[in-house]
């Protein structure tokens, strides 16, 4: 079971991280690893390999003048206070990127075509919001999850995993495509705060769309000069009118720029452009089984007492009775809850469930028309009927089995349909998994059971006990299951993790 708890132990630091703070719903980052901290330093890092592929413009003035940009557009950029600082690329494509923590770059292409400072502007806006929205980490951490057989269960044993560690599982601290290329949802989301910033900062913001404009007219003209921008930024058609009706609606503000586009722009045109600057991507290492673990045989374990204790969580959160002979493995919001034996021990030290239950929070990886389109187009997930109405819940617990098996691919759903349910008196679902542990290499269940909050969150519980021991367990997990107390009222979010969908219906 090494895969599937190693995603499950994601899913239980789900609420370790700071979250960026935004008003904009759309614009909620979801699912982060990485702490604000560890976002600096990986961008820290990952400049540092960004740069020994990167010719520099290196010209004090024109970097002077774009930090000068970025500061005044970083005083009022939501989420964290980040070390935001820019330099231009020697590149005559047109082009910027950003990394995790702050590091921002600009090809002096993209200065050189745009007709304004509020243009430039709108451009730094865009990538800057990359940064404030953690969308570098959150494609990271999302990597990380389908490759968590190499270990964050420590995470959910109380052991944290450095921000090193996980990026060099999905492919190196270096650049790469996790910090390059973002979704749709990503994009939008990217565009919405950044007009907000531009409007808050004193550009107009719909000098962003103008730039978008222009790069429609420059991709027929001269599409060379706008290929890497177009392959790094996918321009969906309605992205254009996205931002001018924001823009009506947030006005042109005061419309003040810093001055001295025009000279920076006379300046550049008097230097020599180097050829394209393009980052090597680097490929993410594939999942390399641990060979003290897999095909470890059947778990043995002790029966279950039937005498219960009961596991509280310490904010107030959930409390739930489980088996006196088991152990308790508190996580922040999460425990695991396993007898002896039910654990087994890696070489690596990394340590794998294969016989226990986990409660834990779950805050839902994509936006729901997201995981609407997602959901439609996979028959083994719930809730397919396009005739039935949909609410959040449905939604959510679809997103969670989806990334459940999405990292554990030895995993399929038992039936077609997950089963209403009542968890902790409140609506909820449940599903039965199965598939051939590659580490014990017998049958493997795992029951997924959902259960809504009233902000749009979900409390989930996970039950993995070997196919042969299902039967007998079940009367043991169902006692434990109506002893689940779920409080709604108690703090389950970390700072800036908002709801982003408002109470279920």
């Amino acid at each position: 079971m090494k895969r599937f708890l190693a995603g499950a132990a994601v899913l239980a630091s789900l609420s370790a991280p700071c979250l960026a703070q935004t008003t904009a719903r759309q614009a909620q980052p979801g699912f982060n690893l990485f702490t604000v901290n560890q976002d600096v330093e990986i961008g820290r890092q990952s400049a540092i390999e960004a740069e020994k592929q990167l010719t520099l413009l290196n010209d004090p003035s024109v970097d002077r003048y774009l930090n000068r940009i970025i500061q005044r557009l970083a005083a009022v950029a939501p989420g964290a206070q980040y070390p935001y600082h820019i330099k231009a690329v020697n590149a005559s494509e047109i082009n910027a990127f950003a990394l995790p923590g702050g590091p921002l770059y600009v090809n002096r292409g993209t200065i050189q075509a745009a007709r304004s400072e509020a243009e430039l502007a709108g451009v730094l806006a865009h990538e800057m919001s990359h940064v404030a929205l953690r969308h570098g980490t959150h494609q990271a951490s999302r990597a990380y999850l389908a490759q968590s057989g190499l270990g964050i269960l420590g995470g959910l044993f109380g052991r944290q995993s450095s921000a090193a560690s996980i990026v060099n599982t999905v492919g190196g601290v270096g650049l790469n495509a996790l910090f390059l290329k973002y979704t749709r949802d990503d994009e939008y989301a990217a565009d919405a705060t950044g007009a907000r910033i531009m409007a808050k900062a004193g550009y107009d913001p719909a000098a962003m769309a103008n730039f978008f404009e222009l790069l429609r007219t420059e991709q027929s003209r001269n599409p060379s000069k706008v290929e890497q921008f177009f392959s790094d930024h996918p321009p969906p058609a309605d992205r254009e009118a996205r931002i001018r009706q924001l823009a009506s609606s947030l006005g042109t503000g005061r419309s003040e720029v810093l001055g001295g586009f025009s000279t920076i722009r006379a300046d550049l045109s008097r230097l020599s452009a180097t050829g394209t600057q393009q980052i090597v991507e680097q490929v993410p290492n594939p999942l390399i089984p641990d060979t003290a673990t897999v095909g470890a045989g059947p778990v043995q374990v002790a029966r279950p007492s039937s005498r219960l204790v009961r596991f509280a969580q310490p904010n107030g959160f959930f409390s739930i009775n489980y088996p006196a002979n088991w152990r308790a493995y508190p996580s922040g919001l999460a425990v695991t809850l396993a007898p002896d034996g039910g654990v087994l021990t890696r070489s690596d030290g990394r340590q794998v469930l294969l016989y226990g239950i986990i409660v834990n929070h779950y805050f839902p990886f994509t936006t729901e028309d997201t995981r609407r389109n997602l959901s439609l187009q996979r028959n083994y997930a719930p809730f397919e009927d396009r005739t039935l109405p949909r609410g959040r819940l449905e939604d959510a617990t679809d997103d969670l089995i989806r990334t459940v098996l999405s990292a554990n691919p030895y995993l399929h759903t038992e039936d077609e349909a997950a089963q209403p349910e009542v968890v902790s008196g409140a609506q909820g679902f449940s599903m039965v998994l199965s598939g051939t542990s590659p580490v014990t290499g017998e049958e493997e269940r795992v029951t997924v059971y959902t259960r809504g909050l009233s902000d749009g969150h979900v409390v989930y519980m996970l039950w993995v006990v070997p196919g042969r021991d299902y039967a007998t367990m079940d009367r043991t997990f169902a006692r434990m299951l109506r002893t689940l107390n779920v409080n709604d009222a108690a703090v389950h979010q970390t700072a800036g993790m908002a709801s982003r969908y408002g109470p279920l219906p």
